[in-house]
């Protein structure tokens, strides 16, 4: 048996796969965290044979995206062995780690991670209903029928700046229900804000957190492109943007606190590169998300997030996200999400929010699996690696000698 299959199957079920449907056929890099004379992070590829370090070369993973193919890059990039695929996996899903082998870390280093919002028309109308309930959950469902009776639900149908959309922005001001939301979600401005800071990502497997204070949030199941400094779009890979409803719905000036968090963005479990062999945009543009919540109540949970439906192109989002800033080092762009969940899980009107425990799933045929368990923010690991740690590490490490970060 070899690596790829025994990888499909290092879950207790399909529910734990993690590479993707066509197992390692794809170009895969990720970052684990490594064992040696100096422990730490190495960029690594994914290959039928194993998981080969490539940081002899490559030291930092915004170092290899700003090559000039970076698929290319990795495919001729001999790297080092250390440790099987199957072995790499099972050690990065929850509740399975042990500290003394490599694991799955977030694939991004030096990349701010960005997060585009208001893209989708399902999630469009969840956001205005959080406004208007002033965070409050259990007046949702009757802000829900009133709000689609006024907006309806075909906004997917027009395109964000265009004569139509502020035709209808005139005429939802004259309702008296033009939201900033709405502003965003078909204006010609899309909403992009920083979802988390450099190096505070968690990975497949990690604890994903929730403000203890936070009674009604979800999951948010996304495509996450990776972009280098040059703005080109090389790969893509999944994300969990964890959502406080209820603090946002109180007011748009709280989302820092709203969505960065310890703990609160989840990414992996690796980078699928563009490459020849048949992954790209168009790929991304059609790609469906899968997302599955288990508790350990028993309750389960599943939506999708279908990226054909999307309002704004990705390119586009990239594009806004570039026009009036630089990133030198790159940057991760999730491209929001349809899913909304609005399924009670207690009391009738109450509808869906976290719990401890909560295994929560996100999963493409493109992209593999995304596995972290809910915690609160408060108990989450605290984050303590950041870039002087990272600098220091390298260094340690001998991998700042004759090369870049």
């Amino acid at each position: 048996m070899n690596d790829m299959t025994t990888a499909r199957a290092a879950g207790a079920d399909a529910h734990a796969q993690v590479l993707p449907n066509d197992g390692l056929q794809g170009t895969l890099v990720g970052r684990v965290w490594a064992h040696g004379a100096t422990p730490g992070p190495a960029v690594v590829a994914l290959r039928p044979e194993g998981v080969f370090d490539l940081s002899a070369h490559y030291p930092t993973m915004s170092t290899l995206l700003d090559t000039a193919q970076p698929a290319r890059t990795v495919q001729g990039a001999p790297g080092l062995r250390i440790c099987s695929v199957e072995e790499l996996i099972h050690n990065s899903l929850p509740g399975k780690r042990n500290p003394s082998l490599p694991w799955l870390l977030a694939p991004c280093d030096l990349q701010v991670v960005k997060a585009a919002g208001v893209t989708f028309a399902a999630s469009l109308i969840e956001r205005v209903i959080e406004e208007q309930a002033r965070g409050d959950a259990s007046r949702a469902q009757a802000l829900r029928s009133q709000v689609i009776g006024l907006i309806g639900e075909n906004l997917a149908d027009i395109r964000p700046g265009s004569p139509e959309a502020m035709e209808l922005k005139a005429l939802l001001q004259e309702k008296g229900l033009w939201s900033q939301y709405l502003e965003v979600g078909i204006g010609p401005d899309a909403e992009v804000f920083t979802k988390a800071p450099v190096l505070a990502s968690v990975g497949c497997g990690d604890d994903i957190g929730i403000r203890s204070d936070s009674a009604w949030n979800n999951p948010e199941p996304e495509v996450v492109l990776a972009v280098n400094s040059r703005g080109d779009i090389v790969g893509a890979t999944l994300g969990n943007d964890v959502n406080l409803r209820d603090i946002e719905g109180r007011s748009a000036l709280l989302l820092g606190k709203a969505k960065d968090n310890n703990a609160s963005c989840a990414l992996g479990p690796f980078i699928r590169l563009f490459d020849d062999a048949g992954f790209g945009m168009e790929q991304v543009r059609n790609e469906t998300v899968h997302l599955r919540v288990v508790g350990t109540d028993g309750f389960e949970l599943r939506g999708i997030n279908t990226m054909a439906s999307i309002s704004r192109d990705p390119a586009d989002l990239v594009a806004q996200t570039m026009a009036a800033h630089q990133y030198p080092d790159g940057f991760m762009l999730f491209l929001g999400t349809l899913f909304a969940p609005i399924e009670d899980r207690d009391q009738p009107g109450s509808g869906f929010t976290h719990k401890l425990g909560d295994l929560v799933t996100i999963q493409s045929a493109w992209l593999g699996g995304l596995h972290n368990r809910v915690t609160h923010s408060e108990t989450a690991a605290p984050w303590h690696f950041g870039l002087r740690a990272f600098i220091g590490n390298l260094a340690q490490r001998g991998l700042l000698r004759d090369t870049v970060l």
